[in-house]
């Protein structure tokens, strides 16, 4: 930002201008169609269930050798609209100047227990044991658009043996998650597609730097929609819109570690038009997250993963903005947790359309220095109890068991957080002035387990608000 306090416009003006000048991968070379490698397409038979839970036998052309024979040759492939999916039993993978373009209805489908992702970069890079090095050398000019895209996970309990997005059958790389994975990479595109009942993260990236995310359809999709991860710098997401189970986007520069390749700074992401308007599910979905954290590595060595100089805008249908701490539920809260709380600096969050919800829309338990929200439209069968949540919070999760000690904390209760800089502006709707901030002071429950939640001695504070 050059010394100069950073903005919404200066931030923006400096994400957008990393693109200028880059269209993609190089387009000397003509797009070739898959169809002239189909002599190396096999069969197989296999059993799909279907949302009535009826079962069907398919006899499927698989097109991945094929895909990949045409990629390696020719660095730049299409695939045609054709009646049948073009099935993977393996990921695609992708290397430097490659382009994968489909027709907007070619279907590209997994094949039920194959349990990768579909389609990823060739040099993955773990950040597991130790931040990544910054000598690297990223896969670069990657583009990946158009098609539907689906692990055929047909209904919520139902995922035909496709449940993560591994990078490869042997699950060599600890945290893949993604439909889409794409890891150690630069300059690259996602656009134009469409992610359908799926049911790892559908586009999983991180330790990148200028990446485009663009037009993005979610089709009954199960988990995340974008999920980025640090280190990352200079992205763009615009144009999400319909379902997802989970959060539509994230930006978790800290994050459980069995759902993270890497961890680090994420730093100038701007995300904009995103529509979710109408998704009804349970309170987590089609939400966005800021996820940071301090990330503490088996040998010692302690890594800062700070979001900071990030602009959020033009958002419909969002009911919260999650902006929490949140040690790891699945291996033990004990075992995965970011000490000391995470970090944000210069957020700015700006034409929001409101879903109608009970709960605060902004929900923040992290240390934060400049968080501006502007134009919030509340809409008016809204029962929110605050726009703004400021301090720790406590739930308990029961895991469906009556017995206490298996009961776990979902937050971080005793943990204090502080928000400088606040600014509020443009607020319309019902919503009294009075109830635009709370702050949040959290007391042990002296009646737990008999009555939950088990509270905390954590406290909000907010210094300097205008």
């Amino acid at each position: 930002m050059n010394g100069n306090p950073a903005t919404e416009e200066s931030c923006r003006d400096v994400i957008l201008g990393h693109w200028d000048g880059f269209a993609g991968a190089p387009t000397a070379a003509p797009l070739i169609s898959v169809e002239a490698f189909q002599h190396l397409v096999t069969r197989g038979s296999w059993v799909e269930i279907q949302p009535d839970a009826a079962e069907l036998t398919v006899n499927g052309e698989l097109w991945r050798l094929a895909i990949q024979a045409a990629l390696e040759e020719h660095g730049r492939v299409f695939l045609p609209a054709r009646a049948e999916p073009y099935y993977l039993d393996a990921p695609l993978i992708l290397r430097s100047g490659q382009q994968l373009q489909a027709a907007p209805a070619a279907e590209i489908r997994l094949k039920p227990g194959t349990n990768t992702c579909m389609v990823r970069n060739d040099h993955i890079v773990s950040g597991q044991d130790a931040a990544v090095p910054g000598n690297g050398v990223p896969d670069r000019d990657i583009v990946i658009e158009g098609g539907i895209w689906t692990t055929l996970a047909t209904s919520p309990s139902q995922s035909h043996g496709n449940m993560r997005g591994c990078a490869d059958a042997a699950d060599s790389v600890s945290g893949a998650h993604g439909t889409i994975l794409l890891h150690n990479v630069e300059r690259v595109r996602v656009r134009n597609l469409t992610i359908k009942e799926c049911r790892p993260f559908g586009i999983q990236i991180g330790n990148a730097s200028d990446f485009f995310i663009e037009n993005i359809c979610f089709e009954n999709h199960r988990r995340d929609g974008v999920h980025v991860e640090g280190p990352s710098s200079f992205g763009v997401i615009r144009g999400l819109h319909g379902v997802t189970g989970d959060d539509i986007v994230a930006l978790n520069s800290w994050d459980w570690k069995h759902y993270s390749i890497t961890f680090g700074p994420i730093t100038h992401i701007l995300v904009e038009d995103v529509d979710v308007t109408g998704t009804n599910l349970f309170k987590w979905a089609s939400n966005i997250r800021l996820l940071a954290g301090t990330k503490n590595f088996a040998s010692g060595e302690v890594l800062e993963c700070d979001i900071e100089n990030c602009v959020l805008q033009n958002i419909r249908g969002i009911r919260m903005f999650q902006m929490f701490d949140q040690p790891n539920l699945e291996l033990g809260r004990d075992n995965d947790f970011a000490d000391p709380i995470g970090v944000m600096r210069n957020i700015f969050v700006n034409r929001i359309r409101l879903a109608p919800s009970a709960e605060a829309a902004f929900q923040v338990a992290s240390n934060v220095d400049g968080l501006s929200i502007r134009n919030v439209e509340v809409p008016p069968e809204t029962t929110i109890p605050a726009l703004v949540q400021i301090g720790p919070l406590s739930e308990t999760y029961q895991h469906g068991s009556t017995d206490p000690a298996k009961w776990v904390e979902i937050y971080s209760p005793d943990k204090d957080c502080t928000v400088r800089n606040l600014r509020l502006d443009g607020i319309s709707g019902s919503l009294s002035p009075d109830l635009w901030v709370t702050i949040l002071e959290q007391t042990p429950n002296p009646d737990y387990p008999r009555t939950t939640p088990r509270g905390g001695t954590g406290k909000g504070r907010v210094l300097g608000q205008n």
